[in-house]
């Protein structure tokens, strides 16, 4: 999968500092996650259909964007607030070593980036829901 940074992402005619200023730094509160989901999230038949190249040996998993980390956030979705009922339901843990080099960034380029994640995992073969 070909690594992304927020560097990436982030518009060229901004100068280097802009990123170390307390005003940008006050904006990069925004996090992409990706929780590990139980096999049997993966039979469902929305969830088939968008995945028509998995691997089979590679687990079903939920990507997802928060203003909150992404441990809050998928606290949340255990306890029944705010929650995707797949992640509620199937949800296992959370996979740092897919997003953890990502974070923190700002709302814009999150919602870029969970796309954009969501997607590689996807063309990687992993069986992926959310990632809107």
């Amino acid at each position: 999968m070909k690594r992304r940074s927020f560097r990436d992402l982030r518009p060229r005619e901004r100068s280097p500092d802009f990123a170390r200023s307390a005003t940008a730094t006050h904006h990069h509160h925004h996090h992409v996650y990706v929780v590990l989901l139980d096999p049997a999230a993966g039979k469902w038949r929305g969830v088939k259909a968008a995945n028509p190249r998995r691997d089979p040996k590679k687990p079903c998993v939920y990507v997802g964007m928060t203003g909150l980390t992404p441990e809050e956030r998928f606290a949340n979705h255990k306890a029944g607030i705010k929650d995707a009922y797949v992640v509620q339901r199937y949800g296992v843990r959370l996979m740092p070593e897919l997003y953890e080099h990502l974070n923190p960034m700002p709302f814009e380029a999150a919602s870029e980036m969970e796309v954009d994640l969501a997607e590689d995992l996807r063309r990687e073969g992993y069986t992926v829901t959310g990632g809107h």
